[in-house]
């Protein structure tokens, strides 16, 4: 992450806020999803911006979490060029992002409008209302980072698997990606099933494809 600079400044209790200012590669939602065995639940956190600049001094792609109101506010899209200090996050296992409790946030630049169908999609990004209607289906991984990464319809997950309900402290970490854009979508790749692991070894939970489809069966393939 590299050190603090003259630059930042000290937050609410103390937590050092690195600088950082770039230009936005992608908006995507921000969303933490909890597995236990064959449940699973969504928590909203904001949005993402995937941003090529400089964070702390030093130049390098990062991402920061911003809150939904902020971004009501901007309506940040690729393209833009932005500024603010942020706080590392204090445990990468449950962040899709570098930074959060982002402040001084502004809107240096802003990007050309664009024009592009998709994919992928770049425009100013929906409400996490719309993303939470719309429903989302796996996405791989590799085709993520190939594709995806600068879609407003991609979304990289931190993920908290529960493996015993009633040992709360048995929790496992990961990522996965999912995708909320239209079905007909030609860079689509489902990719492998998603497992989760219950209280007994022999106890795994395999995530099966007509859960995608339940998730998404309101929507026809360009919607």
């Amino acid at each position: 992450m590299g050190h603090a600079t003259e630059q930042d400044a000290r937050g609410d209790a103390g937590a050092v806020k690195l600088a950082w200012r770039g230009r936005i590669v992608g908006v995507q939602p921000r969303i933490r999803l909890t597995r236990s065995y064959d449940e699973r639940s969504h928590s909203y956190l904001g949005y993402a911006l995937r941003l090529d600049g400089e964070l702390a001094g030093a130049s390098r792609l990062f991402g920061v979490g911003i809150g939904k109101a902020a971004q009501a506010k901007q309506a940040f899209r690729v393209g833009d060029v932005v500024s603010g200090l942020g706080v590392p996050v204090a445990d990468p296992r449950l962040e899709a992002v570098d930074l959060y409790r982002t402040s001084r946030l502004k809107l240096l630049e802003r990007g050309p409008a664009t024009t592009s169908e998709g994919p992928p999609w770049t425009g100013v990004p929906p409400t996490l209302a719309e993303y939470r209607e719309r429903g989302h289906r796996r996405l791989d991984a590799r085709t993520y980072e190939a594709k995806c990464t600068a879609c407003q319809w991609g979304c990289r997950m931190a993920v908290e698997l529960i493996i015993d309900q009633w040992n709360p402290s048995r929790r496992r970490h990961r990522f996965e990606t999912f995708c909320y854009g239209p079905k007909s979508c030609p860079s689509y790749r489902a990719g492998p099933t998603r497992k989760a692991q219950g209280r007994k070894s022999y106890m795994v939970h395999e995530e099966a494809d007509w859960v995608d489809e339940d998730e998404t069966r309101h929507r026809g393939p360009d919607d």
